[in-house]
């Protein structure tokens, strides 16, 4: 084997030995998912109940005044 031959087993041997360390940046934080799935299953009641909860706040508006 020639040097360069050499060098490059033993870059190739420390690549492939050296620990690895934990990258955590593209994990999505247990926060960010309950208020990603609050904010959706808000917008699904909302969708289906919009009419019957206008007309519960308009009566409630309507009586204090």
């Amino acid at each position: 084997m020639n040097q360069a031959t050499t060098q490059v087993l033993v870059r190739l041997y420390l690549v492939m030995t050296d620990p690895r360390q934990r990258n955590e940046r593209g994990d999505v934080p247990g926060w960010v998912m309950v208020t990603v799935m609050t904010v959706g299953l808000a917008l699904a009641i909302f969708t289906f109940a919009q009419e019957p909860l206008k007309a519960l706040l308009t009566r409630a508006f309507d009586s204090v005044q």
